[in-house]
C-alpha cells in the first residue's frame, strides 16, 4: 500500500468518525436510530462529493494558470447555489475589510 493509498484510509477514517459523530447526535435529538450501514453510505456520499469538489477547483485554479485554488475558484464552485455563494460572499467581504482595517490601523502608526 503506497503512502497516498494510506493518507487516503486515514482521511476516510476520519470522515466516517466524524459523520457518524454527527449521525449520532441527530439520531439523539429525533428519538431515532442509524445502522452501521447508513453511517457508512453516508461516508461514502461525502466522500464521492469531497473528491469532485477537490477535482473541480484544481481544474478552476489550473484554468486561471495558478497553482494554488483561491476564494475566486470556491465562489465559482458554488455560483449554482444562491445561499451557499452569498454566505461564502460575506465571508470574503468581511475577511478583506478586516485585512482593510488593520492595514489603515499600521499606518496611522
Amino acid at each position: 500500500m503506497s503512502s497516498d493509498d494510506t493518507e487516503q484510509e486515514r482521511l476516510k477514517s476520519a470522515l466516517w468518525y466524524h459523520v457518524g459523530k454527527l449521525v449520532d447526535e441527530a439520531c439523539l435529538d429525533l428519538d431515532v436510530n442509524a445502522t452501521p450501514q447508513f453511517i457508512g453510505s453516508l461516508t461514502e456520499l461525502a466522500w464521492v462529493q469531497l473528491d469532485n469538489i477537490a477535482k473541480d477547483l484544481e481544474n478552476f485554479s489550473k484554468h486561471a494558470n495558478r497553482s494554488t485554488v483561491s476564494t475566486a475558484d470556491v465562489l465559482l464552485l458554488a455560483r449554482k447555489n444562491p445561499d451557499l455563494h452569498g454566505l461564502l460572499q460575506k465571508v470574503v467581504d468581511d475577511e478583506a475589510a478586516e485585512r482593510a482595517a488593520k492595514a489603515v490601523g499600521k499606518s496611522k502608526r
